[in-house]
């Protein structure tokens, strides 16, 4: 399972087959990222990444697969705001490429096509090809959702940009592969539980998950960052945002090879704790084969 978290001796166990939410349509590409993490699990479409949350928290998912960032389009804002009130741990992460597809009606061609509908975000992915041809862009809710909606009216002038599997699910044809103007479109997925699920101290390719405020003085972030600095502990994502829409507080959610319990890393989280206003561990978890080696060998 691609990016699907290890288990720990003792720790509470994932099972082998459940239940997994995630925010879109039937065939987005969170659906697809579900999916090819973990194969064989019913998956749950669900409205918002609220919904997606609360259907992990109240048990009718035991896994959530929640997107956090993308490396086109860069963070999603509502996981910021949503994920630290949640209760849920972060035991995995996914890396999902982002293929988008061409779709149409059975029998359409490419020629045919004049409306093209899809998410704003896809949209701007995809600039290319609507040039090239000629499409009218007709911004959507949802990559899948365009695809529904192409199948329902059933009009060959009328193509969707969704995933592949979006297409099998909707009764639709791949006009075109790949129409993407980026090859390296890639979006980073959160796998979340309402238990914390952690490898052991020690393992290679471990990341931790930070959420803290920091004190209203000066120098502290960097007081806070410099403990990471000098323990030797590599950062792979930093992230600010306001908090409760005030200029004067701000959070950040920090990214960090290593496991608390691990010499280096504690001692940053202490220094981290002193200089800090608030703090909390989201989530130890085992980073996707997706980072490749680079993390290990250091």
């Amino acid at each position: 399972m691609s990016g699907a978290p290890s288990i720990s001796p003792g720790a509470p166990s994932i099972p082998h087959m459940g239940i997994i939410a995630f925010q879109g349509r039937p065939g987005a590409y969170s659906d697809l990222a579900c999916r090819q993490a973990f194969p064989g699990w019913s998956t749950l479409p669900c409205e918002t990444f609220a919904d997606a949350i609360a259907a992990v928290h109240d048990g009718r998912a035991d896994l959530g697969m929640l997107a956090c960032e993308n490396s086109l389009a860069g963070r999603v804002p509502d996981i910021h705001a949503l994920l630290p009130q949640a209760g849920l741990n972060i035991v995995g992460e996914h890396f999902q490429r982002v293929e988008h597809c061409l779709l149409g009606v059975p029998g359409s061609t490419i020629a045919q096509a004049r409306r093209v509908h899809t998410h704003p975000v896809a949209m701007g992915q995809i600039r290319g090809i609507v040039e090239a041809l000629g499409l009218t862009p007709v911004v959507e809710f949802d990559t899948a959702g365009a695809a529904e909606l192409v199948a329902r009216w059933n009009n060959p002038e009328d193509v969707a940009v969704a995933s592949a599997l979006a297409a099998e699910l909707n009764g639709l044809v791949v006009l075109r592969h790949n129409v993407e103007d980026a090859a390296h479109n890639t979006t980073r997925f959160y796998i979340t539980s309402r238990e914390a699920v952690r490898p052991p101290p020690g393992q290679a390719g471990t990341l931790t998950t930070v959420l803290f405020r920091v004190r209203n003085t000066a120098g502290a972030l960097y007081k806070v960052l410099g403990g990471f600095a000098t323990n030797g502990v590599n950062m792979t994502r930093l992230e600010s945002y306001m908090l409760d829409g005030s200029f004067a507080a701000t959070q950040f959610l920090l990214d960090v090879e290593g496991h608390p319990e691990d010499a280096a890393l504690a001692q940053a989280l202490a220094e981290l704790a002193f200089f800090s206003e608030t703090s909390a561990i989201l989530g130890v978890y085992p980073g996707s084969p997706f980072r490749g080696n680079g993390m290990a060998d250091r």
